[in-house]
């Protein structure tokens, strides 16, 4: 069998781009570089700065556990915000995904205005939601889950209808030509095929949730984070560890949880 130069030719490491390709990564290198200024980036400052980490670092140990027992309480509450809030947004995300859904929605307007309620909850970041929701409501931790429930629309509902895009029309078309109403389709067609992803999205906004709802609590929308501010401004370094040891153990429970339940169900 013989052999030309092409089959001997060593392979291209890299592909020749575009002329508007390679002006746009300079483009944005460029940019890059000019943030610098404008984030403040300074390694100088970072290295002046740890001598002071270090000493906050040496005034938060040991822990102060006398406040155990309400730190306990506020992290509860914490977990039951988040736990409460995601399974909310969870149920609603699921209802909205149907209708925006190009496929499963009953009209082309409605598949607009429920893509721009998802994008609209997406966009607004958490912590102006818990602003709003507390200048509403009052402060506490019913504005954290108004806040929860809101940011796990936007998350959820995003994935859940673009799961549901790319579901086989196989199952779908079968049921269409037997007749079906477009609701026992999207339940007997679209929701089985989809669900291991529903539940991969939904146990991701749940760990999403508990990491959400500790910062929260630094706008007054309850649960733990007010507790974590309190401390940090009144230099109490030994309580405000012990609040940082809880939220973490908090946050690798869920996370733990989670990856049990993908196991167990998926």
């Amino acid at each position: 069998m013989k052999y030309t130069d092409e089959h001997n030719a060593l392979p291209k490491r890299f592909k020749m781009i575009a002329a508007w390709k390679f002006v746009m990564y300079v483009i944005i290198g460029v940019f890059f570089l000019y943030s610098f200024s404008g984030s403040g980036f300074s390694p100088s400052k970072l290295v002046s700065g740890c001598p002071n980490m270090g000493r906050i670092l040496g005034e938060m140990f040991p822990p102060d556990i006398h406040r155990l027992s309400y730190i306990s309480t506020a992290m509860f509450q914490t977990f039951q915000m988040a736990f409460v809030g995601a399974v909310i947004g969870i149920i609603i995300s699921f209802f909205l995904s149907v209708l925006a859904s190009r496929r499963n929605t009953p009209h082309i307007s409605i598949y607009y205005a429920s893509r721009f309620v998802i994008a609209f909850c997406r966009s607004v970041p958490d912590l102006v939601w818990a602003v709003i929701f507390v200048a509403s409501v009052g402060l506490g931790p019913f504005a954290g889950t108004l806040t929860i429930i809101v940011d796990t629309v936007g998350f959820c509902g995003r994935f859940f209808a673009e799961a549901m895009e790319e579901v086989d029309k196989g199952p779908e078309e079968a049921l269409q030509s037997m007749g079906a109403r477009r609701l026992h389709i999207v339940m007997s067609a679209v929701v089985p095929a989809v669900l291991p992803s529903f539940v991969n999205t939904s146990l991701y906004a749940l760990e999403k949730a508990v990491r959400s709802s500790v910062v929260l609590g630094l706008v007054g929308a309850g649960g733990i984070g007010i507790e974590l501010k309190v401390a940090m401004d009144m230099f109490l370094y030994q309580e405000a560890s012990t609040i940082i040891i809880g939220i973490f153990l908090l946050v690798v429970a869920v996370e733990q949880f989670s990856m049990y339940a993908r196991r167990e169900i998926m």
